[in-house]
């Protein structure tokens, strides 16, 4: 297996070569006109035993194959349309026209992707809930989330790699906060204004950059409207793009829909509510929506803190973890014959504390905002070689402060401790190509290319006008990267990809020498400019192949290289919201991963299934170490008795990533007019470095199931997540974590009302409990695992309304 992640290394930049003579070629072959199928449509069984959801994804690959009708030579003379013009304005989507709903709690399963796909859909969303996205996939296979905050700051953790090997993304464009600088902060992307979340595994991930080697999480909305709103029809769609049937049929009085989302939560005493409104005319579409959330501290089961048995904590409460959010957004699209663009503009805002030790002495809270501009558009132009140009453009104004009391005897002291803020811009476009005939295979292929640039400012108060004033203030970066997709269709059951990227990184910043920061007369030492660049490249490939029984088996091989980041490199000082004193190593080299998956799935029938096996060895393998040191704000401190900072360094070694997932669904039988059924997950991670210890904060071997019955306009559910105790932690300042069962049930009616005597044309209402057996629940990837319990005993009531 060696021999071929080698192959695959080699391929990083053949591949682009061999994408670029597939574009030539395109330009010579005639496209094919075999139908080419759409991969994210799951067929639907007999109603008698259940209805597939139709899962369309978006985030996992640039090559977007769609249904395209075959037109003869005749009907071209007669029409005196290329065939170009005859898919912009005949082609539609291939969908039923009376196919019934699908119906709640189905386990979407994704088979035409060559690595594992995990998709929440909105339906999902609405009845889990979850302020952030780390909550909202704490318990998927393969998924967890950071939970430095429950609630208010927790980022996904996927097959335990997080922050800097995990890309989250907002319509295409990255998220850009802070969350990857620290995991007190908040991921500025709230469930309540999303409408699916997708996690992408695999060669897909080289889409959005080296950075997201461990997968990326796709939050998609209709914030920019990529189709005109529907009232009681379907949208103007063709060839899976908006709005390419004639201008002139569209509507021209106005289509208004609307959609309140509101919870209330027990464990919090959370509220939250969103309105979101879609409208349009002619060929305009518009988008508006705001919402908000409150909380205050969450319940416990028990004591909190195993470290310090003295502290006080007031009605089974975990001290100091209430939040506050509230955001609005504003977009608009314009479509035209054969495409559209649009833009949006989007206010996020969290006001929201940190539970802990540290944090309830110091009263410590983050104050966050972001501002941030997306523009995005579709063409497909009456060419004989492009089938379709694509592009995305974001830019960002982030700001937060964290906030607290210098000190805890004297509340007079409460004041700005730390400022992070993050001006970012990026743009990425791509192009696919028509399929083309290569003899041996119908080729697709996509090329991309993508710029971003960002200032990082963390300057603090405590120190101002030293050296040490921030943790790592001021610093910029600039990435510029191409990269190409190519698959192949042998036949209609084997397909193969190739993708390969390539990028250039150049940081700007500066460190002082490590590890003393004063010289022996007490003064501060001078500041090294630090300008590295670095130029990762990265390579896949790929089979999909159709087996008997509807599954789908898939193998997977990367090779991806992975630059360090700003914080990596440039971190020189006390970070107190992490109750941390972070090390950055300005010699870190280029990080290496070389893996392989291995996955089978099957979607529709009873039985509902995915399975995914890997395999993954770093070179280089950058991590946070915890050296067991305690400092205070200064490196002369590190080491002085009553110091309460845990010195955090920046380290490189060799690291193996081994592990699978599983997930199934079985619709046992009928019963009182619906189905019920049986479902089940499975998880496991293990990580070691090259010299047998383990690799820090991984999650914990799980396993789980429960019982379900449905009909079309009801959902129950009850599901018991066992995780395992957690015994392989780092040898230095990690202690091992307790298991624990996580049991939650759920019952939800969906169903359509009389707009005339209701309103609203569709309501979706539901309780859900959750820790029904008041568990203690540590999460063994979060720093403040020892400090911070998960929520305990707690029932989620929501209701949607549709009108």
């Amino acid at each position: 297996m060696s021999f071929e992640l080698r192959r695959v290394q080699r391929l990083g930049g053949a591949s682009l070569l061999l994408l670029g003579a597939a574009a030539t070629s395109a330009l010579a072959q005639e496209p094919v006109q075999q139908p080419v199928q759409q991969p994210v449509q799951q067929p639907a069984q007999d109603k008698s035993s259940t209805e597939i959801p139709s899962v369309t994804v978006t985030a996992p690959s640039p090559i977007v194959r769609r249904v395209v009708p075959t037109r003869s030579p005749v009907h071209v003379a007669r029409t005196g349309r290329s065939r170009s013009q005859q898919r912009t304005a005949e082609a539609t989507p291939a969908a039923p026209a009376t196919a019934a709903a699908p119906q709640q709690g189905v386990l979407p399963i994704v088979t035409n992707q060559f690595a594992t796909v995990t998709v929440v859909p909105n339906e999902e969303i609405r009845r889990e809930g979850g302020g952030q996205l780390g909550d909202l996939l704490f318990s998927k296979p393969g998924i967890t989330g950071s939970s430095f905050a429950p609630g208010a700051s927790s980022r996904p953790v996927i097959r335990g790699l997080d922050v800097n090997r995990v890309g989250i993304v907002e319509n295409g464009t990255n998220s850009n906060g802070a969350s990857d600088l620290g995991e007190d902060h908040f991921v500025p992307v709230d469930t309540l204004a999303t409408n699916q979340v997708e996690v992408v595994r695999g060669p897909a991930a080289l889409r959005y950059g080296s950075t997201s080697i461990g997968g990326v999480v796709s939050a998609t909305n209709n914030r920019i409207p990529d189709a005109l709103p529907s009232c009681g029809t379907q949208p103007f769609q063709t060839y899976g793009m908006p709005v390419k049937a004639p201008l002139a049929s569209a509507a021209t009085t106005p289509c208004v829909t609307a959609e309140t989302r509101s919870a209330f939560s027990s464990v919090d005493r959370g509220v939250e509510s969103g309105v979101l409104l879609d409208t349009g005319a002619g060929n305009f579409a518009f988008h508006a929506d705001v919402y908000g959330r409150n909380t205050t501290d969450y319940g416990i089961p028990s004591y909190p803190y195993l470290t310090d048995q003295t502290r006080p904590v007031v009605n089974g409460r975990q001290p100091n973890s209430a939040t506050r959010t509230d955001g609005a957004s504003i977009g608009g699209s314009y479509f035209f014959q054969g495409g559209y663009i649009g833009a949006s503009i989007t206010q996020n805002d969290s006001l929201y504390h940190i539970p802990g030790i540290d944090g309830a002495d110091h009263n410590t809270r983050i104050d966050g905002h972001q501002t941030k501009i997306n523009v995005k558009g579709e063409y497909h132009p009456d060419a004989a070689a492009i089938d379709a140009i694509r592009f995305w453009a974001g830019a960002t104004d982030y700001r937060h402060n964290e906030i607290g009391l210098a000190d805890p005897a004297d509340p007079n002291t409460d004041g700005v401790r730390q400022t992070f803020t993050n001006k970012e811009q990026e743009i990425r476009t791509e192009v696919q190509l028509m399929p083309f005939n290569a003899r041996f295979a119908e080729v697709t292929t996509a090329l991309g290319f993508q710029v971003g640039h960002q200032e990082l400012t963390a300057p603090s108060p405590d120190n101002p006008g030293t050296l040490f004033n921030g943790l790592w203030d001021p610093n910029n970066n600039t990435r510029v990267a191409a990269y190409a997709f190519n698959e192949f269709k042998f036949t209609d059951a084997t397909r193969a990809q190739i993708a390969g990227r390539i990028e250039h990184v150049e940081l700007h910043g500066t460190t002082p020498n490590f590890p003393a920061d004063y010289l022996p007369d007490g003064t501060p030492q001078v500041a090294i400019a630090r300008n590295p660049s670095f130029t990762p490249k990265s390579g896949s490939i790929g089979l999909l192949q159709d087996l008997p029984g509807g599954m789908v088996g898939s193998i997977t091989a990367q090779y991806v290289e992975r630059a360090p980041k700003a914080a990596e490199l440039f971190s020189r000082g006390a970070h107190d919201a992490t109750a941390t004193f972070d090390i950055g190593n300005p010699n870190l080299t280029i990080e290496t991963a070389e893996s392989v998956e291995v996955g089978l799935r099957k979607a529709t029938g009873p039985f509902r299934f995915e399975a995914t096996v890997y395999y993954t060895h770093f070179d280089n393998f950058i991590f946070r170490r915890l050296t067991g040191v305690m400092c205070d704000d200064s490196f002369a401190s590190c080491g002085t008795p009553g110091a309460e900072l845990n010195q955090a360094v920046y380290s490189q070694a060799n690291a193996n990533f081994r592990g699978g997932e599983f997930q199934s669904q079985l619709d046992v039988g009928a019963f009182k007019g619906g189905i019920w059924g049986i479902e089940n997950q499975f998880d496991v991670v293990r990580a070691t470095f090259t010299d047998g210890t383990n690799v820090p904060r991984i999650p914990p071997l799980r396993l789980g199931g429960g019982v379900f019955w449905r009909d079309d306009n009801w959902l129950m559910r009850v599901n018991l997540l066992h995780a395992f105790a957690q015994n392989n932690v780092a040898v230095i300042a990690e202690t091992p974590t307790a298991g624990y069962n996580l049991l939650k049930a759920e019952v939800s009616y969906k169903t359509k009302l009389d707009p005339r005597l209701f309103g609203a044309r569709e309501m979706t209402a539901g309780i859900v409990g959750n820790n029904l057996l008041n568990e203690n629940i540590r999460n063994s990837v979060s720093y403040t695992k020892d400090e911070v319990l998960m929520p305990g005993i707690g029932v989620r009531a929501f209701a949607n309304f549709k009108f």
